[in-house]
This record gives C-alpha cells, structure tokens and sequence, in this order.
C-alpha cells in the first residue's frame, strides 16, 4: 500500500534552461516549450534559469502565458544551488553547448546522487569535442569527413598529427599545411561548439585564414573539415541500454550549409519528414546512428547527423548532438512524433529513463 502512494505522488521535476553559452537564447526557447508540454498531473514542476553570467533562478510559479528567459520579474534568485537541486527527484537540462552539454553539469548532477534526463558525464564531453568525436568514430570504422585538428596558442597555431604529434605555425604556415591534406572547399569549426556557432566554409586560402581566426574566437581547438556535397540527414536516437531509432528527416537548407542563421532565423530552411530514401539506405543509417551512439557512451537521447554523398549514396556521419534542440520547430521531437511518440510522451519517456538508468 505505501508503494502505491509513493507512486502517486507527484515527481518533483526541475527544468534547468539558459546557461552561459552561445546558445543561450535556443535553450530559452527550447526550455519553454519542454514546460508548456510537461504533464502537470504527474510533475511538480519547477522551472530554473541560468542567466548568461551565470546567476541561477528559480520562477515562484508557472504561468502557461509566461515568458521565461531573461525577463525575470517573476523569479527569485537561488542562493543556495545544491540545497535546490537536492529537492528534486529528477533534473531535466535543456542547456546546449558549453556548461550544460559538456559534461559539466551532469557532474555536478552525479555529485548531488540526483537523476537526470541525458547523457553522463563521459559521453556528454565528448560528443561536445568535435574533434574527440571523429577519433572515437575513427576507432568504431564509422566512415567520416577527412579532417585535420589543429590548436590555437597566443598567436601560433599547434598543427596535431593523428598520432598527436605536434609542430607550431604562423597562420600563413598553418593554411599551407592544411590545404596539403585537404581541398578546397573546407569547414573550419570550433571544436566545442554548438548550432553551427563559429562554423564557416573557407573557397581558398584567404577565405581559410579568416575562419580559422574567427573559429579561434570560441575555442582554442580548432577543426578543419573536407567538404562533403550532399543531402543532410537526421535520426534521433531514444534509450540506455535498449536503444530505438526514429524515422529519418532531410534539412534543406536556405544558405550555403545549416549554419545558425539557416537554423533558426531564415525561413526558407526546410525539413522533411519522413526523408525520401530507400528503405535499404534508412536502415542502414538507423544502424550506423545506433551504433555511434553506442560507441560514446550514449544514454537517454542523443540526435545524429549524417551526409548522404550526392554521387555514390555513401554515408558519413557528421555528429552527435547529446541535448538537441526541443523548439517546436526542432527535429528530434518532430522525428519522434513522426516515429508514433508523441512530444509529451517523449518527455514522459526521457524522464523515465533517468529515474531508472542503472
């Protein structure tokens, strides 16, 4: 009988958005439609916002009507964060990029023996590193775009060999040595980055010493990829250690590639669901995401991008995304809720997989 109220009883929810990131603005968006979506019968829910310094928030009640981010009028600072957070049964973040999808914050999660909806610690840092990722990639045999990984110090540039062996340039130098691997046109991307902030494609070497310098704006580890033209394809990935993959989805992008812009600002950017490819190819993607997945340590959720090459159909995989986006323009509820689950059960199911995640 005691089980039975246990189980009646409201799970006492926090729904952490904001954070110190580039993405702070998308994790407001994405945190108020998780709240609007929550099942109020079944969660006590409490939102918390993370200003861009870094001061946390706690709002005194949920209005359906609110605005949440940076207005907060009807929000009381949290001074004692542990003594919050440790009142919770369970935390869903919606934080992306540095801070909250990094590991950093499930660590402090894991501290406090609080359940929590995503990845761990280890697969949240590396899926975060752009660069760690391919190398892990490279290890499962996951076919991907040819690279080459170098590192910002002062105003020299580290240029890192596969086997992590390193040799100092000037930018001019460093632009050589790349395009010795690599043809033009290339991606140059900050390694932990998030929404395509500080990603930009370089035609020539001009072109390529400028995106170098603006990805050093973000991080100091850089990536440089090859180009590869092609169709760009999402799964979305649900499960511990019983994993499931959605239907496939197709970005059409307005711009020259999926940057934040064509994300989140231009609406000639398309997406297509179900994606139109063979049953063959989306089985064959769906696998390949769920092995990836396995391969970082995935739990909980994660979306996977792909590039589907124009000329012979293969596949590469691009990356993993462990804390997509939840707007309701976002493709992993909307593969979701084209796969049969709808957005509310999605979250019932998340939240369900961190309180019993062994």
């Amino acid at each position: 009988m005691g089980r039975e109220c246990e189980y009646m009883k409201k799970i006492k929810l926090g729904v952490i958005f904001g954070g110190t990131s580039t993405e702070h603005d998308v994790s407001v968006i994405s945190g108020t439609s998780v709240l609007k979506k929550l099942n109020k019968d079944k969660y006590e829910i409490y939102p918390i916002f993370i200003s861009k310094n870094g001061d946390w928030f706690q709002y005194k009640e949920i209005d359906k009507d609110i605005v949440m981010g940076e207005n907060i009028e009807s929000t009381e600072r949290i001074e004692n964060i542990c003594k919050t957070l440790k009142n919770l049964d369970v935390v869903f973040p919606v934080l992306h990029g540095l801070g909250g999808e990094d590991g950093s914050l499930q660590g402090m999660l894991e501290l406090l023996k609080i359940p929590y909806v995503g990845c761990k610690i280890l697969s949240s840092s590396i899926c975060m590193d752009k660069v760690y990722t391919k190398i892990i990639f490279e290890k499962a045999n996951i076919m991907q775009a040819e690279y080459v990984y170098i590192r910002k110090s002062n105003d020299e540039y580290i240029y890192i060999e596969k086997d992590f062996s390193e040799e100092k340039y000037n930018i001019f130098e460093i632009t050589q040595k790349i395009t010795e691997k690599l043809d033009f046109p290339m991606f140059i991307k900050p390694s932990n980055s998030g929404s395509s902030v500080g990603i930009n494609k370089a035609n020539n070497i001009e072109e390529l010493k400028e995106c170098i310098e603006h990805a050093g704006m973000f991080d100091n580890k850089i990536l440089i990829e090859e180009n590869i033209s092609g169709r760009e394809i999402e799964c979305a990935v649900l499960g511990n250690e019983d994993v499931q993959t959605s239907i496939l989805g197709e970005i059409i992008p307005a711009d020259k590639f999926y940057s934040f812009n064509a994300k989140y600002n231009n609406k000639e950017s398309k997406t297509i669901i179900p994606a139109e490819i063979s049953e063959k190819l989306s089985n064959k993607i769906r696998s390949i995401a769920k092995k990836a997945y396995k391969a970082t340590d995935c739990k909980g959720l994660a979306r996977v991008d792909f590039f589907i090459d124009e000329k012979q159909n293969k596949i590469y995989i691009n990356e993993i995304n462990t804390l997509p986006g939840f707007t309701d323009i976002s493709m992993y509820p909307k593969l979701w809720e084209k796969t049969g689950l709808k957005y509310e059960e999605l979250l019932d199911k998340l939240i369900e997989l961190a309180l019993y995640r062994i």
